[in-house]
């Protein structure tokens, strides 16, 4: 009897396939929302006009002089000096790089830029920041209408925070919900009297889902907790981004040479915003 790989496997060589299973990964939320992105690599002043007012007008007579007024504005100020910026290194071996069975420095780099892209993206979602070292999150924008919700979200708690941006002249048609995926599902479980639920998929749809008419944004980077459960319906072109450095990748080839090392290094800097605190309804003490 002779012997084969079937009787000696342990003396085969094993095959490897060269692809990588990367982990379902929540996609980035806040920049692909449609913000309005400037590309600045110092502070940027942002002017706008105060809100229109009526005081200091009247109605003028034929051969009356004109009353004078003066118009105030304002500005938004972004990316100051002192703000930081998301950086991560990772050092590996050139023998690891030439004996593993994948492009490592592409893996490494495919896995730094997801990891600095959710950082951001759960820093502009946090109640966190203090728009001088690291960038406010959505959460903790002064100026904002809030709705304290108290209890469970109901279909009743959007309908008034929509109500809010209607009476604040938001521009409706702009507006999406940012929902976590608990409440989403909570919501897409009520029921009518006849045991009908009241959210129905529309089998003509586009995949988007839509509460009072506006997109909703599901994501588990809002922060929630059962004391501090969050939700916002936002018009994202009204939030300023300011960009530095989008995630920029650099291999260091000769920094850890001594080692016989590589290194592949992540950058990126930015900054946010609102440009109309207004157009942002922030919903609070959501419990479940």
């Amino acid at each position: 009897m002779s012997v084969d790989t079937t009787t000696a496997t342990e003396l085969t060589y094993e095959q490897i396939q060269k692809i990588l299973i990367a982990p379902l990964q929540e996609q980035s939320v806040f920049l692909a929302a449609g913000p309005r992105i400037f590309d600045t690599a110092g502070p940027i002043r942002i002017p706008k006009n105060q809100p229109a007012t009526a005081e200091g007008l009247g109605f003028t007579g034929e051969n009356e002089q004109i009353g004078e007024r003066d118009i105030e504005f304002d500005e938004v100020t972004l990316m100051p000096s002192t703000m930081k910026s998301v950086k991560t290194l990772t050092r590996y071996s050139n023998e690891l790089a030439r004996q593993s069975a994948i492009g490592l420095d592409a893996a490494i780099k495919d896995r730094l830029v997801n990891d600095v892209a959710a950082k951001l993206d759960a820093q502009f979602l946090s109640a966190a920041g203090d728009g001088v070292t690291t960038p406010k999150g959505l959460f903790a924008y002064t100026g904002t209408q809030t709705l304290a919700v108290g209890g469970a979200l109901s279909l009743d708690a959007l309908l008034t925070a929509w109500g809010l941006a209607l009476a604040a002249n938001v521009n409706m048609a702009g507006l999406k919900w940012l929902l976590t995926p608990g409440d989403f599902v909570a919501l897409r479980k009520v029921k009518d009297k006849n045991d009908q639920y009241l959210l129905q998929a529309d089998p003509t749809a586009d995949g988007v889902f839509r509460l009072w008419g506006c997109p909703v944004i599901v994501s588990s980077r809002i922060p929630d907790d059962a004391e501090t459960g969050r939700a916002a319906l936002v018009d994202f072109s009204q939030i300023a981004v300011a960009r530095d450095m989008a995630p920029s990748v650099k291999i260091l080839t000769e920094r850890f040479a001594d080692y016989d090392q590589q290194a592949i290094r992540v950058v990126a800097r930015y900054d946010a915003a609102p440009l109309n605190p207004e157009a942002i309804v922030t919903l609070t003490g959501i419990t479940r």
